[in-house]
């Protein structure tokens, strides 16, 4: 996975591709393909990748799909009601009942259409992270059946449904279906039926080298799915490490002590008003807003445990001065006032080196304390007070934080600030692995993205 993620698939000239030392084949193969080029031929149809073996093979042909798949026309039958699926973006075919946690499409489902693993199922709403909707595999179950608005196909025996799935995740596709957008379409979803769909053309390799794209990409997916699963590993081990280092509901210290700290005695009970305080920023106004200047730290800015950096707002560059008293600097730790907690999470966050320097709006603040600053930043993650705090700003809408309402919620911290410390400590440096193991999941999803732009041609150049 290191070296996926650190070398890539780019060439280092045009004659000669660079390469990547892997313990799997499928990997190891494409890293060392090359451009091919060849007179005569339209490099539309030339992946900029291709395994060695087939670097002299036949081009890509643009073939109608309707040559190689069929429309799904089987329907539901008594019994079948169990297994209705929906389509997800994110998560691709998935059963209502464990999805959703029941069942939620009507009692009829005489016109589901039945589907067999391997069918796909296409959703023309388009989406966010999609321009011409949703192209997924059935690859999680054997069967089920889903609404009629879907659009189902399944590809004839002899092609690598997997190789499909990767093709249409890659977005090769759209430009096909572009050509079949009418101009009455209602927004947000075009109206394409599954005989126009599948009147569109694709690019196809032979059956040998379809199997290789499938493998090389379902190799890379594993690596992020396992990186995924040790992000979420980190995190539980975290919630589970906080739950022992901070007194539970009751109790007057925390079960898990450090050794210098055993003896140390009980921890001291205190309202949060004596613990910390909240600068709040400015009221700066929506027509204070600029192109370029001093950064403007707003509540989107805020996310659980790290900053947002998608929606960049800035102040006049003189403002920098005149409110300075309203800046914060890396390391400081701020907090969202407007709608505080999403999934039982504050939304708290330390300011990084993109913030360094910015100018706090009203309804964000900063943590101010005596105490060990990052010891109360965790604090402020444990689950007792989270739901004291959500507890004390309930009924009103949106939830507003202020510093009346946390004055006096209850807590315990340690006597000695040494303790303190050593719990931050220890709990910065697990921040810290979570925070690389994330930028690990994310550049592995990343490599994957350019790497299917690479091993698939498009029609459109």
């Amino acid at each position: 996975s290191e070296s996926i993620s650190r070398e890539g698939a780019k060439p280092r000239s045009r004659r000669r591709r660079d390469g990547m030392s892997s313990k799997s084949k499928n990997l190891r193969a494409f890293a060392a393909s090359r451009e091919t080029k060849k007179e005569g031929v339209t490099p539309a149809l030339v992946p900029k990748l291709r395994f060695p073996e087939f670097r002299d093979a036949e081009w890509w042909k643009v073939t109608p799909l309707q040559t190689i798949a069929r429309p799904v026309a089987d329907r539901a039958v008594t019994g079948d009601a169990d297994n209705i699926l929906s389509l997800s973006g994110e998560h691709g075919l998935v059963l209502q009942s464990d999805y959703f946690g029941k069942k939620i499409a009507g009692d009829s489902a005489e016109r589901y259409l039945k589907l067999l693993r391997n069918d796909f199922v296409y959703n023309d709403r388009t989406t966010k992270a999609s321009t011409f909707g949703t192209i997924k595999r059935l690859s999680k179950y054997d069967g089920g059946i889903v609404s009629p608005i879907y659009k189902c196909f399944r590809f004839h025996s002899d092609e690598n449904p997997v190789f499909w799935e990767w093709y249409f995740e890659s977005g090769s596709h759209e430009a096909a279906l572009r050509g079949l957008v009418n101009e009455g379409a209602r927004a947000g979803r075009f109206n394409i039926s599954i005989s126009q769909f599948l009147s569109t053309a694709a690019p196809r390799p032979e059956e040998s080298e379809q199997q290789k794209i499938a493998e090389c990409l379902s190799s890379v997916d594993e690596l992020i799915a396992a990186q995924a699963r040790k992000v979420d590993a980190l995190k539980t081990h975290k919630k589970g490490l906080m739950q022992q280092l901070f007194p539970r509901e009751g109790e007057t210290q925390p079960r898990l002590r450090f050794p210098e700290f055993q003896n140390a005695g009980e921890w001291e009970e205190k309202p949060l008003k004596e613990v910390f305080s909240i600068f709040q920023g400015f009221a700066f106004s929506s027509n204070d807003s600029v192109s370029e200047g001093v950064r403007w730290l707003k509540i989107a800015d805020v996310s659980i445990q790290q900053m947002n950096h998608c929606a960049a707002s800035y102040l006049p560059p003189d403002y920098q001065g005149k409110y300075q008293k309203f800046a914060v600097k890396r390391g400081d730790y701020v907090m969202a006032l407007t709608r505080p907690i999403l999934s039982k999470q504050l939304k708290m966050a330390p300011v990084d080196e993109v913030f360094d320097g910015a100018l706090l709006n009203q309804r964000v603040g900063k943590l101010v304390t005596a105490q060990d600053i990052t010891f109360v930043y965790f604090l402020l993650q444990t689950s007792k007070v989270i739901n004291d705090i959500e507890k004390s700003i309930s009924g009103s809408e949106p939830p507003n934080l202020s510093a009346q309402q946390l004055e006096d919620i209850k807590t315990y911290i340690p006597s000695k600030r040494p303790e303190q410390q050593r719990i931050a400590s220890c709990l910065s440096s697990l921040d810290a692995l979570i925070t690389a193991e994330t930028q690990k999941h994310e550049a592995l999803k990343t490599h994957k993205k350019a790497l299917m732009q690479q091993l698939f041609p498009t029609t459109d150049s």
